[in-house]
């Protein structure tokens, strides 16, 4: 793995009726949901390993512990950066943040875990009932 802490994603999102609460069920107002701006702060992360991960392998998500604690309206744009602050064996740690124009509206932390495509692929298959 050719892996260096300090790496740094981003990507960023425009709060549609599709990206809201109120669509998403976890909540009732038209305002950038939780589950988006976790998956937004996943993203960034994925970003951030852009080109470093071997061929045949990926990156999974393994833990997220976020706040979001501020709301983002329609037809704001969140951004989220996601940096890598640890390697220990095939796991990394990443610090997490998102803001829109109005300042941070979320932080925390994410885990993601280098796999084998295949091996991992044949582990999920064989959950199959």
């Amino acid at each position: 793995m050719d892996i260096a802490i300090g790496a740094r994603g981003e990507k960023s999102v425009l709060v549609t009726l599709k990206n809201t609460a109120s669509a998403l069920g976890s909540g009732g107002l038209d305002i950038f949901a939780t589950p988006s701006l976790i998956a937004l702060m996943e993203e960034a992360c994925v970003v951030a390993l852009e080109g470093c991960i071997p061929a045949g392998s990926s990156s999974v998500g393994g833990s997220v512990e976020i706040r979001h604690i501020a709301p983002s309206p329609l037809g704001a744009t969140v951004t989220a950066v996601g940096e890598l602050i640890g390697i220990n064996k095939n796991r990394l740690s990443f610090r997490v943040e998102a803001y829109d124009a109005a300042g941070k509206v979320g932080e925390g932390t994410h885990t993601r875990f280098i796999i084998d495509n295949a091996l991992f692929l044949v582990k999920a298959q064989s959950r199959k009932t």
